[in-house]
């Protein structure tokens, strides 16, 4: 098993809730920096374009910069991709794309990119779907399975889940999940960065803050299946294009420790 793969072994059995919900993101290593920088530069231009270049008058902008804050992209480089959103063609040859399709074990997956090659990026989550057993959809095929949120998060050493959960019900946020390593706030989409402001203001900046695809209902899977699943979310999200990776795919505390025996 890669490197990478005992990574989301290894976060799965410290009980993260993050992947509970099935959001797979690997962390900022020192050999995946430079790609995970890449990506949220793409994100942090894009999002300058389709607005003001002004973070706090650009939710989606403002989302970006604290997500690259998050993996401690440098404020120098943060900077310079919203500046060169001010270019005249700069981050628009750029689409956003979503995937959708089914894994091994009938699991749901969405894929989001932002590409200026869709031939390329469509060619590529196909072949990834295929080597792992799966089978690439229609977009909508498997959203109505998600739901999409805001989802913050914070370290458990930030507040006590009591105070977490009063703050968050204040602030507007539907749900609360404290964890032994960390509370996840959910909001509806359209609150969300009421909220992440809201929290932010008394916490801090979060560990995470992003609107994700949430699953409504879970698929349970083998050891086997965990293991291609896991090996098909590690290409998909290794490819330059794809910004996330999302599904609904269950495994329980027997499979997590035969996966983490087996690294």
């Amino acid at each position: 098993m890669t490197s990478a793969l005992q990574e989301l072994v290894e976060k799965l059995m410290a009980g993260h809730s993050q992947f509970k919900n099935i959001m797979y993101r690997k962390g900022a290593q020192d050999a995946k920096r430079s790609k995970i920088f890449s990506k949220l530069s793409r994100e942090i231009t894009v999002a300058a374009r389709s607005g003001l270049p002004d973070p706090d008058k650009n939710p989606r902008l403002r989302t970006a910069v604290l997500a690259a804050r998050a993996e401690n992209m440098p404020k120098d480089r943060i900077e310079r991709s919203i500046q060169k959103a001010q270019g005249p063609a700069a981050g628009s040859d750029y689409q956003e794309v979503r995937y959708e399709g089914h894994a091994t074990g009938g699991v749901a997956v969405i894929v989001e990119a932002l590409t200026d090659n869709r031939n390329r990026t469509v060619s590529e989550v196909r072949a990834a779907f295929g080597k792992h057993g799966g089978t690439l959809g229609e977009t909508g095929s498997v959203g109505f399975a998600f739901s999409r949120q805001g989802v913050i998060r914070y370290a458990a050493d930030t507040a006590d889940a009591d105070t977490m959960l009063e703050a968050a019900a204040e602030a507007g946020a539907d749900d609360v999940i404290s964890g032994a390593d960390m509370h996840e706030v959910r909001t509806e989409s359209d609150t969300f960065g009421a909220v992440r402001d809201a929290l932010s203001e008394q916490f801090g900046t979060p560990t995470s803050a992003r609107l994700e695809w949430v699953p409504l209902t879970m698929v349970p899977v083998d050891e086997h299946q965990a293991r291609t699943l896991f090996r098909m979310i590690e290409v998909l999200e290794d490819n330059d294009d794809v910004q996330s990776v999302s599904a609904n795919l269950e495994v329980s505390d027997e499979v997590l420790e035969k996966l983490r025996e087996a690294t």
